[in-house]
C-alpha cells in the first residue's frame, strides 16, 4: 500500500521562545500543498519531535490535519523508545485524523530483533491506521533488518518503511517481495532507491525546493529516468549543505536565511556554525527558492 508516491516533506517545526509558532506552521503547510508536495510528515526528526512536550506534539499533529484538510496525506511521527508511550501517541494521531503514523525504531534501549518485532506488533495492533516503519540506524543504533520485516508481514497495517539503509533494500525485496512500500530516507539516494522499487522519498530538502523534489521522483516513476538521474545529481550540493551538521540545524537556518523566521533549533541542538553557515549560503545560491520566499512575501 503506497500512502503516497513522490515527495513527502519532513517539515520543520517553527518555534518561538514561548512554544510552537502555529500560525507559521499553518503557512508552511499551505506552501507545501501549493507547491506539489505529495505528503506532509509532521513531528519527525526534522520537526524536532524529540524536544516537544506531549501537548505540543499532539497540537502540531492536529494543526497539520486541520490545515491540510484532506488535500494530501498527513503522516504523524509517533515513535518512542517506550512501547507504551508509542502506543498512546499513535492512538492519539489516529483520533486526530492522521492518515498514517511514522514510527522510528526504539533508540538507546538497543532491543534485540525479536524485541523490535514485539514493539512494532504492539503499536500496530493498537490502531487501524497505516504504519510506516522508520529505519535510521545512524540516529538510533538499531537496524530494522530484513529478518524483522519478514516477521511483521502478517501485521497488515504495517504497510511501508522509510529506509535509510540502501544496501539492504535488495534483500528486503528478496525476503518480503512487494509486501512493503519503501520510501527513501536519504535525499542524496532517493533515485537509486526508487530505481530498486521505492515509491518516493521523505525529504529534508523539500522544505526548500518541494516542486523540484516531487518532479524528480515522479519523473522516474513516469519513465523519464534520465531526467530523474540528472535532477538527483543536480541536488547533491544542496543535500550536502543540509547535512553538513546534524539535521535539522542546517535546513532550519536555511529557511531563516531566506527571511522566513522559523526560530532556533531547541537544545541540545546548537545554532549552525560559521563554517556551516558559509556552506549553506553558497548552496542556496545554486537553487531556485523563489517559490518559498514569494509565498511568505
Amino acid at each position: 500500500m503506497a500512502i503516497f508516491e513522490g515527495s513527502g516533506v519532513a517539515v520543520v517545526t517553527p518555534f518561538t521562545e514561548n512554544g510552537v509558532d502555529f500560525a507559521k506552521l499553518e503557512k508552511l503547510i499551505e506552501f507545501h500543498v501549493a507547491n506539489k508536495t505529495d505528503a506532509l510528515i509532521i513531528c519527525g526528526s526534522t520537526g524536532e519531535a524529540a524536544t516537544m512536550s506531549d501537548d505540543e506534539h499532539v497540537a502540531a499533529i492536529k494543526c497539520a490535519v486541520d490545515t491540510v484538510a484532506g488535500r494530501i496525506p498527513v503522516i504523524a511521527g509517533t515513535g518512542s523508545n517506550d512501547t507504551k508511550y508509542g502506543i498512546e501517541l499513535t492512538k492519539k494521531a489516529q483520533e486526530l485524523g492522521a492518515d498514517a503514523a511514522l514510527v522510528v525504531t526504539p533508540y538507546y534501549n538497543k532491543c534485540t530483533p525479536d524485541g523490535l518485532v514485539a514493539h512494532y506488533k504492539a503499536i500496530a495492533s493498537s490502531v487501524d491506521i497505516p504504519i510506516i516503519l522508520y529505519n535510521v540506524p545512524s540516529r538510533t543504533n538499531v537496524n530494522i533488518s530484513p529478518y524483522v520485516l519478514s516477521k511483521l508481514v502478517d501485521q497488515q497495517n504495517i504497510v511501508a518503511v522509510k529506509e535509510c539503509n540502501l544496501s539492504q533494500v535488495p534483500e528486503i525485496y528478496s525476503e518480503c517481495g512487494d509486501r512493503y512500500t519503501l520510501y527513501s530516507g536519504e535525499d542524496g539516494l532517493a533515485i537509486p532507491m526508487v530505481s530498486l522499487g521505492a515509491k518516493g522519498v521523505i525529504s529534508v530538502v523539500a522544505n526548500l525546493i518541494p516542486e523540484f523534489t516531487s518532479t524528480m521522483i515522479h519523473s522516474y516513476l513516469n519513465g523519464d529516468t534520465k531526467k530523474a538521474r540528472d535532477m538527483q545529481i543536480e541536488v547533491i550540493p544542496l543535500v550536502k549543505a543540509m547535512f553538513c551538521e546534524v539535521n535539522p540545524i542546517p535546513v532550519k537556518e536555511a529557511i531563516n536565511m531566506l527571511g522566513i523566521n522559523v526560530g532556533h533549533c531547541r537544545m541540545p541542538l546548537s545554532d549552525l556554525s560559521d563554517a556551516g553557515r558559509k556552506k549553506v549560503e553558497e548552496a542556496l545560491k545554486l537553487y531556485d527558492t523563489s517559490a518559498l520566499t514569494s509565498f511568505f512575501a
